[in-house]
């Protein structure tokens, strides 16, 4: 499989021939939709075949960001924004029975809607464990202030998307809930021991598991002094890797965002040079893409093995 290790976002409703040229000649891994890429549903899946008929492969790999809540690309097709995380959290704690009922239609709408259009690939569930005083970029957005319920929470949302054959991305690995600051503007500094971390924000990440899992841009101090989770060969090994044990894909956030605090080129070859498998970059602007995929490889043998099961999970 001839894959660049990145995957990219794209300008409008539909692809321009620059773009098609582009996707020919540099087969990126995957394609990230947001709310520009979408009018209605005829429009959305007229252009999900159009990329896959490039790639000549149904099972191409089209990611979307749907949490629901404020995080909600399909809300010009159905209405998400009461379905934050937050919501579900409160619903969990209330009334366990009526939770699982209603976050099982819940999930099952929203893959009925992935399904019909042709993503295969949802970046949920956010594992970031709310806490007082952070920054609101995670805020609703977090299932809980307990570590033990979001992994709960986030298992079973994994399940679920697992059972409707659509892959999920656990994010912010390992945790972005205690920021506060926006990592799309500045470097989130996190200086909790470690002690503190791996009781809570790491958690659960190591209760939910899953094919893909998303970095953040943040700095945790009792282990890299210097750089992002993103950036730190530190923090990918001993962090991820090994105590929180995750063997699947490490997709770097949006390699564009303010947190990193290098050039494009810089923040792409650091990334993948300290572990993170893929690189993210969603703005759709042609001129950098044709950059970076210029110093981009293609995958390696063992994001190719990781790819292969994803094909085999989806059938």
């Amino acid at each position: 499989m001839y894959r660049k290790a990145v995957i990219f976002g794209i300008k409008s409703t539909k692809l321009s021939a620059d773009e098609k040229s582009f996707l020919i000649k540099h087969k990126p891994w995957g394609i990230i939709l947001f709310s520009r890429n979408i009018k209605n549903i005829k429009q959305l899946k007229f252009l999900i075949n159009d990329i896959k008929k490039i790639f000549r492969d149904n099972n191409y790999p089209i990611i979307i960001d749907q949490e629901g809540g404020r995080v909600s690309r399909l809300n010009k097709i159905m209405d998400f924004g009461l379905f934050s995380q937050e919501y579900f959290g409160t619903l969990y704690k209330n009334d366990k029975n009526h939770f699982f009922k209603v976050y099982k239609i819940y999930i099952d709408t929203v893959c009925y809607i992935l399904k019909n259009i042709g993503v295969n690939i949802n970046t949920v569930p956010v594992l970031d464990v709310r806490k007082k005083n952070s920054h609101n970029i995670i805020g609703d957005r977090s299932f809980s202030s307990d570590p033990t319920i979001v992994g709960k929470m986030g298992n079973l949302c994994v399940d679920l998307y697992n059972k409707n054959k659509i892959a999920t991305v656990i994010k912010h690995i390992p945790g972005h809930g205690g920021t506060k600051s926006d990592s799309h503007f500045f470097t989130p500094v996190v200086n909790d021991s470690k002690k503190k971390l791996i009781k809570h924000d790491f958690k659960p990440f190591k209760i939910c598991q899953s094919f893909f899992a998303m970095t953040a841009h943040v700095i945790y101090k009792s282990y890299d002094k210097k750089y992002v989770c993103t950036h730190s060969k530190i923090i990918i090994d001993e962090v991820i890797r090994k105590l929180i044990n995750f063997k699947g894909i490490i997709i770097s956030d949006d390699i564009s965002m303010g947190a990193l605090k290098f050039n494009l080129k810089t923040n792409v070859i650091r990334a993948l040079d300290v572990g993170c498998n893929l690189i993210l970059h969603c703005n759709g602007n042609i001129k950098e893409m044709s950059k970076l995929a210029k110093i981009i490889p293609t995958i390696n043998k063992f994001t190719q093995k990781k790819t292969e099961q994803f094909y085999k999970f989806l059938g």
